[in-house]
């Protein structure tokens, strides 16, 4: 909210809420417009200012009725989160500018616009950093952050976070403000110092362990990776003191895998692998134990990690554990499991070369006497587990990765997906795998009707029968 005030000078003033106020700027711009007053007579300061000596507030005028681009829209919303001092008045003159000619924006060779989309480029790189800078340690149930951001970008990375821990509580300290989820409600609180945030956990010694085992020095490439991941966010991240040693021994172990390479019978793709994703693997799964990114944790008995060779040209991603996988811990091992099994022994596919786990890690289930009864994951579930989804890719490599189900399928790409449109060709993921959609086995086994489970068994095994040929044709 903004508050409008005018001097005896006649200059008006306009104080907004807080260093990143778009809905402040918005409607005070759309009041300043309507009204013709140009840029230079306006004067923009933060709530937490002193206010002018005579300065006295204005009635307001009716909001201007002439319309804007969206892309300017998008645009105000980022340099509103900038750090200069003079965003409001350069949004402020566009504005104007928009007023009279709706392709003002175009013009990208005019200084004013340059300079904005400038602004708009460095707060979007500032939240790009937050996204993937930011390091949670656990502190008595609850995951705390610090994170010293460039621009005033904190509450706008609200949603992210929201949207990618839901069923964590956690917490995010910066200096000028700190942002809190309880799972349910997002809170705002006084920024936070350094000093105020946890210093460690007991998982980072495993963090710090899988870290080092994935390093590739093959893949090294110093500057690139300082401009990505610049110095000044080490402080906060717990990987980033092994960064200098593995540097200084990167060439050395250069030269020993490719020394190593020059009698392995792998094939070629194997010397980008890490150099110790056996490592890497058994201190993923070691953390994995202890998970509690959402609140499944509780209920069931253990975590069900993946299991298979790390060298693995297909990866199979079920859906989550059943009872009889959360009680064993190893996936697919239960009824659905015995049907997975048949299916590959059919299509001639060995289980012991693939790599096999779920999209959720742990067994959700609503208990009903004596019997625990499935139930199926939601999006929340699905993308708290996902970053285990990817740290097993990473290390595996697979040719292949095969959903089995929606909510697998959801795992790997993000988004829903229909099986009846996927399934029958591969999908590209980020990575440039391929990824090959089907159904889950308990999909069949829930089939009432015999002749349509039949029917649908026999689509199964048609859908892994091109898998196999087609991870035939990449190992040629």
């Amino acid at each position: 909210m903004s508050r409008l005030a005018v001097s005896t000078t006649d200059a008006l003033r306009v104080t907004l809420a807080a260093p990143d106020d778009f809905d402040g700027w918005r409607d005070a711009a759309r009041n300043l417009a309507a009204s013709g007053v140009p840029a230079d007579a306006v004067a923009w300061h933060i709530g937490t200012e002193e206010p002018e000596l005579f300065g006295s507030d204005a009635p307001k005028r009716a909001a201007a009725q002439f319309p804007v681009p969206r892309n300017f829209v998008d645009l105000a919303a980022d340099v509103v989160c900038h750090s200069d001092p003079e965003r409001f008045a350069l949004l402020y003159a566009l504005l104007l500018r928009l007023r009279d000619n709706r392709h003002a924006l175009e013009d990208e060779a005019d200084p004013l616009v340059r300079r904005l989309q400038k602004l708009q480029k460095a707060v979007r790189r500032d939240l790009h950093k937050m996204h993937a800078f930011v390091r949670f340690r656990e502190i008595d149930g609850r995951f705390v952050a610090f994170f010293e951001p460039e621009h005033h970008i904190v509450r706008r990375s609200a949603s992210f976070f929201v949207g990618r821990f839901t069923n964590m509580r956690w917490s995010i300290l910066a200096p000028d403000v700190s942002i809190h989820w309880d799972g349910e409600i997002l809170t705002e609180g006084p920024g936070a110092t350094r000093a105020e945030a946890p210093s460690g956990d007991p998982f980072e010694e495993t963090w710090r362990t899988y870290y080092a085992s994935i390093f590739n020095p093959a893949r090294l490439k110093v500057g690139a990776m300082l401009k990505e991941m610049p110095k000044k966010y080490w402080r906060n991240m717990p990987e980033t003191a092994l960064v200098q040693p593995l540097i200084a021994s990167a060439r050395q172990r250069e030269l020993d895998m490719i020394a190593g390479s020059a009698v392995s019978q792998e094939p070629p793709r194997a010397v980008e692998r890490p150099g110790n994703a056996q490592a890497a693997w058994d201190a993923l799964r070691e953390q994995a134990r202890t998970c509690t990114r959402c609140d499944l944790c509780g209920p069931a008995t253990q975590t069900v990690f993946g299991e298979g060779p790390l060298t693995a040209p297909i990866m199979f991603i079920g859906e989550q554990p059943g009872d009889q996988e959360d009680l064993a811990g190893r996936p697919f091992v239960g009824p659905a499991g015995q049907l997975f099994n048949a299916v590959l022994e059919e299509t001639g596919i060995d289980r012991s070369t693939t790599y096999v786990t779920n999209a959720v890690k742990h067994f959700k289930f609503v208990p009903r006497g004596k019997r625990r009864i499935h139930s199926k994951p939601d999006t929340g579930e699905i993308d708290a587990c996902r970053w285990w989804v990817e740290q097993e890719r990473a290390l595996v490599l697979p040719q292949i990765t095969v959903a089995l189900g929606a909510t697998a399928a959801r795992s790997l790409t993000g988004k829903s997906i229909t099986i009846g449109r996927a399934r029958g060709a591969p999908l590209t993921l980020a990575d440039g795998s391929e990824c090959w959609v089907t159904v889950h086995p308990s999909f069949i086994l829930r089939i009432p009707e015999e002749d349509r489970r039949e029917e649908e068994r026999a689509l199964f095994v048609q859908d892994l029968k091109r898998v196999r040929m087609r991870a035939e044709e990449l190992a040629e």
